[in-house]
């Protein structure tokens, strides 16, 4: 474990950093074979219900993402308060969390899908075909969300080499038996299902190795600690803050889908193509803004002002520096990916026209990225939620006035808006954040 106290260096930044970009270049990667391997079925329903099956899921598991973040910002701080009880007893409340979230799941999974698919209908073959692939996925649900505690424990005590190493067991093992279940065995369906449940699960039990010396001696099972209800209310508290920002968030982006699609589907399709750009454009991002959640965190434990804002300085230059970086490449390379991602020459013109607000997205959204790490890392959730809730507000009125005007460019530049309200909403509250550490 890297020694708490130790100097904010650039060098200690990349070490968190580095290995999150590169374990979330895993993740596209998995996508692309699922689709590929029910692919070989020559059938599109298999597609379309692993598909399906995998949205449903997400969307479920995600709810549950603020475990991730909650935990990282909180065992940070017991880290750098030097209360290595309270980091072991973090752990835990996070893994009895999620292991209660996912045994309601499976509980509760026929009135569960009977909602998403009264949400989401699909053909009787299709939906057929992802009821079985989701009853078998299912029973990965307390293995899924329990990993959100363990992978926020691991960025707390910046062990995210240890993150890498469980990314890719878990997306290597699945592609490999997605291989060998569906082309060698011909379980079809059920065998992507089946192959990212034992991911799930070796998954997790990886996760806890890596953590092992949490478990080491009599402290982990401090139930009195676990279950102290100050403790529990305070985790509540901020769990339930990133929840409302992280569900405001999404519903930002599923309005500007919304109100895409009636600008016609060329435009519809044109920015789903940009998009990627953006989901690109977090993957790489994350590693800074996780770097500062783990330092900032340790800092305010430390109650060291100095040390708060050399962390949330250094992580910010370099998630500046990658920002600019990516909005270039973006820029220059843009057409030929967009022509990757879609053969209609209509789709490609469009994204070539609207490209440029993809590739200003990484340097307009980088503050807003990264004081979303610091705040993390600060637990100043209620804050985040409140400049979360302004900035949607600001988003609305620019998309009622930007696109109608401008249609799809104003469309474009009411996400700006978000971003930028997000950044200047945050950054206004920062100097009371710092203010706090004494």
């Amino acid at each position: 474990m890297q020694d708490a106290s130790a100097p904010i260096t650039h060098r200690r930044v990349l070490k968190v950093a580095l290995p999150i970009v590169l374990s979330n270049a895993t993740v596209p990667i998995l996508g692309a074979v699922d689709t590929g391997v029910v692919g070989q079925m020559g059938l599109a329903a298999p597609i379309g219900a692993v598909g399906i099956g995998a949205v449903i899921l997400s969307t479920i598991y995600w709810i549950f993402g603020f475990l991730r973040m909650g935990t990282t910002g909180m065992a940070a701080q017991a880290r750098g308060a030097g209360d290595v009880l309270e980091i072991r007893a973090l752990l835990m409340r996070g893994l009895l969390l999620g292991a209660a979230a996912g045994f309601f799941f499976i509980v509760a999974q026929v009135a569960v899908f009977a909602g998403a698919f009264a949400l989401s209908p699909a053909s009787p073959e299709v939906e057929a075909l992802t009821r079985a692939y989701l009853e078998i996925r299912i029973w990965g649900a307390p293995a899924t969300i329990a990993l959100y505690a363990v992978t926020g424990w691991l960025i707390a005590v910046e062990r995210t080499r240890g993150v890498f190493v469980l990314q890719v067991w878990m997306n290597g093992l699945n592609i490999l038996l997605d291989l060998w279940f569906v082309l060698g065995l011909g379980w079809g369906v059920e065998g992507v299902a089946v192959a990212t449940l034992i991911a799930e699960w070796t998954g997790l039990a990886l996760g806890l190795w890596l953590c092992r010396d949490a478990f080491a001696g009599k402290l982990w099972r401090d139930t009195a600690r676990i279950f102290d209800a100050e403790r529990l209310r305070r985790m509540l508290q901020v769990n339930g803050d990133i929840m409302i920002r992280s569900v405001l968030l999404t519903g930002s982006f599923t309005t500007f889908l919304f109100v895409g699609s009636d600008l016609g589907d060329i435009n519809l399709a044109a920015n789903q193509v940009l998009l990627q750009f953006l989901e690109i454009t977090a993957f790489a991002l994350d590693g800074f803004a996780f770097s500062a959640e783990a330092l900032v965190g340790v800092a305010v434990g430390a109650r060291d002002r100095y040390q708060v804002r050399r962390a949330s300085v250094m992580a910010s230059q370099w998630g500046v520096g990658g920002a600019v970086l990516l909005g270039a490449v973006f820029f220059i390379a843009g057409p030929t990916l967009i022509d990757l991602m879609s053969t209609s020459p209509e789709v490609r013109e469009a994204g070539r026209e609207y490209l440029i607000w993809a590739a200003l997205a990484p340097v307009i959204g980088v503050a807003s990225w990264m004081f979303d790490g610091i705040y993390i890392g600060a637990t100043w959730t209620r804050a985040m939620r409140n400049a979360m809730l302004q900035s949607v507000a600001i988003y609305v009125v620019a998309l009622f006035v930007l696109v109608p005007v401008f249609g799809n460019h104003g469309l474009w530049a009411a996400l700006m808006v978000l971003n930028i309200a997000r950044g200047v909403t945050l950054g206004w509250r920062y100097p009371k954040l710092e203010a706090q550490v004494a």
